[in-house]
C-alpha cells in the first residue's frame, strides 16, 4: 500500500468517529448558549477550574484522558501480559502533564490574542493550535511516548522502531487524522468561556480516545479472526 493510501485509509478511518465526536462537541456548546437550566452546573465547574488551576488540570485530564480510557483497555484485556500498574502510572501521569500543558498553551492564547469568540479571533487560535502546536508538539510527541510504551518502555526497541515507515507514513497520517478531528473540535473549545474551555476538552478528548480504542479493538478482532 502506498503512503497516500495508507494516509487516505486512515483518513477514512476516522472520518465517521471524528463526525461524532464534533456532533458532541457542538453538542455541549448549544446546551452552554441555548439551555439555561444548565448554567448552574457550568458554573460550578467553571468555579472549580478558576480555583485549582493547574491541579484541576492535572487530575481532570489524567481521569477524562487517561483513567477511563485505560480502564475499558485493561476491561477488554488489552495489556494482556504487561505490567498493569506500570501501564496505569503512565496514562495517569502523560494525561494529567498534558493537561497543564494545554492548559498553559490556552492561556497563552488567551494573553496572544484575548478571549474574544468572534470568528477572527477563533480562526486565528485555531490556525495555531493545528498547524503550529498541534502538528510540530502535540500529535508527534503523543506519538513518539505511546510508542515507546508499546515497546514495553525499552529504548533500543524504541529508537528501532523509528524507522522510515514510521516518521513518513505513521507520523503524517496521525497529523492529518488529528486535524481532521480537531480542527472542529478545538473550533468548539475555544468558543467556550476560558474557565470552561478545559473542562470541554477533555470530554472530547476521553470520548475520542473511547472511540479509537473501540475501533482499534474491533480491528484486532477481525484480523485475528
Amino acid at each position: 500500500m502506498s503512503i497516500r493510501q495508507t494516509i487516505g485509509a486512515a483518513l477514512l478511518r476516522n472520518l465517521k468517529p471524528g463526525l461524532v465526536l464534533q456532533a458532541f462537541a457542538l453538542l455541549i456548546l448549544a446546551i452552554y448558549f441555548w439551555v439555561p437550566a444548565s448554567q448552574p452546573l457550568f458554573s460550578r465547574v467553571a468555579q472549580w477550574k478558576a480555583d485549582y488551576g493547574f491541579a484541576y488540570s492535572f487530575t481532570s485530564t489524567a481521569f477524562f484522558g487517561g483513567l477511563v480510557p485505560f480502564v475499558y483497555l485493561w476491561w477488554s484485556s488489552a495489556f494482556r501480559g504487561r505490567n498493569v500498574l506500570l501501564v496505569a502510572a503512565f496514562y495517569l501521569l502523560f494525561w494529567g502533564t498534558k493537561g497543564m500543558e494545554v492548559d498553559f498553551f490556552y492561556r497563552l492564547q488567551a494573553d496572544w490574542f484575548g478571549t474574544g469568540n468572534d470568528w477572527q479571533t477563533l480562526a486565528t487560535k485555531v490556525a495555531v493550535d493545528q498547524f503550529l502546536y498541534s502538528a510540530f508538539w502535540a500529535a508527534p510527541s503523543i506519538t513518539l511516548l505511546y510508542l515507546w510504551m508499546e515497546m514495553d518502555w525499552s529504548l533500543s526497541r524504541w529508537w528501532q522502531a523509528l524507522d522510515r515507515q514510521f516518521l513518513c507514513v505513521k507520523m503524517p497520517t496521525v497529523i492529518l487524522s488529528n486535524w481532521l478531528v480537531w480542527i472542529p473540535a478545538v473550533s468548539v473549545v475555544y468558543a467556550m468561556p476560558a474557565d470552561l474551555q478545559i473542562p470541554l476538552f477533555n470530554l472530547v478528548l476521553c470520548f475520542w480516545v473511547l472511540m479509537l480504542a473501540v475501533l482499534n479493538r474491533r480491528e484486532s478482532a477481525t484480523s485475528a479472526s
